[in-house]
């Protein structure tokens, strides 16, 4: 007989410890009251990569981070548009500069499970999240310097190796009703 490890999945987490860990923390008076995590917002910038390139260079490139974005989320990305031309940085009004994508629910939770316990261990250097992280609306930003550190991603086939950014948007009120989230979640804050 095979026995399954016995580790908790992130929303059963939530639901059996966190919540009563929570409400004895700060002494709120309903369950509805414990701060959540609504949403997950992947983004990643590619000015750099586009600009003074050709627009058949600039499609391949953003094509190349649209697919791998949505191998790492199982979600599809959406492009992201200049609004302002920047001539310093050769930005022209419309062009393509970022992909990001809005995860909610099922997805949500997988991508932050996978986040915690696969690709945060293997990131270069990874020495755990600062709390500096947390801004004072109680929302957490990870910077990932390579997108290669996601174990959906094989860097054989990689050409180029871009950075991105999670943001993890909670319904705390302040800094530290998130980080005591974040805490009991189990993300690796210092």
């Amino acid at each position: 007989m095979v026995r399954k490890p016995k580790t908790m999945r992130l929303k059963e987490k939530y639901q059996k410890e966190v919540v009563a860990k929570m409400m004895e923390k700060f002494g709120y008076k309903n369950t509805m009251n414990v701060p959540k995590i609504e949403k997950v917002v992947i983004n990643t910038g590619c000015g750099r990569q586009v600009a003074g390139k050709t627009n058949d260079e600039q499609k391949k490139i953003i094509d190349f981070i649209l697919e791998d974005i949505g191998i790492i989320c199982g979600q599809r990305a959406v492009k992201t548009y200049a609004k302002k031309a920047i001539s310093s940085f050769k930005i022209r009004q419309g062009m393509p500069i970022g992909v990001k994508v809005n995860l909610n629910g099922k997805k949500m939770t997988d991508f932050l499970e996978r986040l915690i316990h696969l690709t945060l261990p293997r990131t270069r250097d990874f020495k755990g999240i600062p709390s500096e992280s947390v801004d004072k609306q109680g929302n957490l930003t990870i910077a990932i310097k390579e997108h290669i550190a996601f174990p959906e991603i094989l860097p054989e086939k990689v050409k180029n190796i871009f950075g991105l950014e999670v943001i993890i948007v909670t319904t705390a009120k302040n800094q530290e009703e998130a980080l005591e989230l974040f805490r009991l979640l189990g993300f690796p804050i210092k």
